[in-house]
């Protein structure tokens, strides 16, 4: 049975109360989702690995109210318990792999009790990930992540409320914004990259839905949404 197609932003609407919450978002890449959880109401900070992974960030336009730390998910700078959601936003398989776990321990020390902790990872599997997949192929490393998610919500420090398979459309420009996006979500890409640009550009072309306002594709995607006790 195929998956609803659903737009990230729309699922979160559904299933995450934000209004005069603080809500941390690792990883934040570029800090789109960050301005969206301010837009929402919520006092927003995110976090990423250095300022060069927080430049994009700083440098947009301003929703109001969100600030940026760099900062690692499996050292987040917050109090214990002091905090009301922690999103991993298709970032926790970008955690090496040995540390995911001790980056859901940490979300599980700075939430407050009744707190959410806010999982969304790309599958392994589908038109997109596929043309990713000859940069770099992270089936195994996916894998790891929702593992450790299910070791998370089986132990007492989470209710497991809720898991959400849903087709997320992902648009882009064109090839250039592709190879920019998959670049930035790992720099070590970019050699991989301009050694199969003419493959890549290929399989972009024959995998992409062609419209007017660019090239779509849609991204199976898994929502785990876990509370706080």
């Amino acid at each position: 049975m195929t998956p609803p197609r659903r737009k990230h932003t729309d699922v979160i609407r559904e299933h995450l109360p934000l209004a005069g919450r603080l809500a941390v978002d690792v990883g934040c890449g570029d800090g789109a989702l960050v301005r969206f959880l301010a837009r929402q109401g919520a006092r927003a900070v995110g976090l990423d690995c250095g300022m060069a992974a927080l430049a994009p960030a700083l440098a947009a336009d301003r929703a109001g109210g969100e600030a940026y730390v760099a900062a690692l998910g499996q050292a987040l700078p917050f109090a214990e318990s002091g905090v009301d959601v922690v999103v991993f936003f298709n970032s926790l398989h970008h955690v090496p792999e040995p540390d995911i776990p001790l980056a859901l321990a940490e979300a599980a020390r700075v939430l407050r009790r009744g707190g959410h902790l806010y999982v969304m990872e790309p599958l392994a599997e589908g038109p997109y990930f596929e043309l990713v997949r000859p940069v770099e192929d992270e089936t195994a490393v996916r894998a790891a992540a929702y593992a450790a998610v299910c070791e998370a919500r089986a132990e007492a420090a989470f209710d497991d409320l809720a898991e959400v398979v849903y087709d997320a459309p992902v648009k882009l420009a064109d090839f250039d914004a592709f190879t920019r996006k998959i670049v930035a979500a790992n720099p070590a890409r970019a050699a991989a990259v301009a050694a199969q640009q003419d493959r890549l550009a290929a399989g972009f072309a024959a995998a992409g839905e062609h419209r007017d306002d660019g090239v779509w594709f849609a991204q199976p995607s898994r929502l785990n949404l876990l509370l706080r006790n």
